[in-house]
């Protein structure tokens, strides 16, 4: 259940990835890079939506907040069917975006209500493991409802479909772990205290700039994957399967995750993985650069290193999470929303002129990822765990 209120972000963006083209085509065929800001206004909805999921589930409890922001979420995929112009899109996207941050930060303060530390980092790499397959079958699901359909619009519909799913199975299956007698209202004085002791504490703080290092780096990425495959390496019929492998083999992450996280801790780990994105994004700036690959060599290349990018956020999201909430049980919700919230907005800062900066070349993801892996290898040094 949690993994498929997780998976309402990823299948809202990556089974949009093969509709981009079409949506540029119709709503902005004067400037085609503008189609990825459909991603970017759902995870700037996100962002702000994130910062009030929190707060919300601390006082009306995990479930209720669940479920409002699952009808945001359907009712804003509704409209968006409809929009005839790329600006209404955007803006629809971006109310979607806050819609479906209610089950992810309510999602995560349900976790944190029954688990902490490390095995709250070990029960969420399980959570990912699911998780991980939408990812991975979502492209060519949007490509298969838009081939059937004949139009973008109709994957509008799936997200109803799928939020409609998530939000029965939390009221018919999820009892609420928000007790009343611990709930906090929704007063401006104890929100101002709430946050200033939030954002006061140096490892929150840190866990939130290390997050959205890997999230920018992530979704520059991903807001240029369909130019990249179908662009610069030719290969636009098999995108959707080439990133279905992608995904799929970037799961062995929360796979090792689960299995070694209590034994090496979180720190340790997530400061691994960013370590190897610093060695792997470098070779394969390297190798851009110089030309050395050509052809399918080329390509095989780019994947190797897209697979590693995905990678470090298997192994890195929940441990950085799980940190992060790990002493602030009585504040769980408003934690994750300050986390998301601030992540998600810092991500979009970096994604969105990377992703418009794509040059036929994978360069300026490249060069994205690096120096985020390294500022966040830097800064996972400061953390404790």
């Amino acid at each position: 259940m949690l993994a498929v209120l997780f998976a309402t972000v990823a299948f809202s963006i990556d089974a949009m990835l093969p509709a981009l083209s079409e949506i540029a085509a119709e709503l902005s065929p004067e400037d085609t890079n503008r189609a990825q800001l459909v991603l970017m206004s759902f995870m700037a909805g996100m962002g702000v939506g994130t910062a009030l999921a929190g707060p919300i589930s601390d006082a009306i409890g995990r479930k209720r907040a669940i479920m409002l922001g699952s009808s945001l979420y359907i009712l804003a995929a509704a409209g968006a069917i409809f929009a005839d112009n790329l600006t209404l899109l955007l803006a629809l996207r971006f109310f979607q975006g806050m819609g479906a941050s209610g089950p992810r930060i309510a999602g995560t303060a349900l976790t944190r209500d029954l688990y902490a530390g490390r095995e709250m980092a070990r029960i969420t790499s399980f959570v990912m493991m699911i998780f991980i397959m939408i990812p991975a079958v979502a492209p060519a699901l949007g490509e298969l409802i838009i081939e059937t359909s004949g139009t973008w619009r109709s994957v509008f519909a799936a997200f109803i479909v799928f939020g409609l799913i998530g939000a029965t199975w939390v009221a018919l299956r999820q009892p609420e772990t928000l007790p009343p007698e611990r709930r906090v209202p929704l007063s401006r004085k104890r929100l101002m205290q709430s946050a200033k002791e939030i954002l006061g504490n140096r490892q929150v703080m840190l866990c939130t700039l290390i997050l959205t290092l890997g999230f920018g780096q992530m979704f520059a990425l991903l807001s240029s994957s369909e130019q990249l495959f179908g662009q610069t390496y030719s290969r636009a019929d098999s995108f959707t399967r080439w990133f279905a492998v992608m995904a799929l083999l970037s799961g062995i992450g929360t796979i090792a995750n689960a299995r070694y996280v209590m034994k090496f801790g979180m720190r340790r780990i997530a400061r691994a993985a960013y370590a190897m994105q610093v060695v792997s994004a470098s070779l394969a700036l390297l190798l851009v650069s110089s030309g050395a690959l050509h052809g399918d060599a080329a390509f095989y290349g780019f994947f190797a290193w897209a697979v590693s990018v995905f990678f470090m956020a298997g192994v890195t999201f929940g441990n950085l999470n799980a940190l992060a909430l790990q002493n602030m049980p009585h504040l769980a919700g408003m934690t994750a929303s300050i986390v998301a919230a601030l992540s998600s907005l810092g991500a979009v800062l970096i994604a969105t002129p990377v992703g418009l900066a794509y040059d036929g070349t994978p360069t300026p993801m490249i060069i994205a990822a690096l120096v985020c892996s390294s500022l966040a290898w830097l800064l996972m040094a400061r953390l404790r765990d």
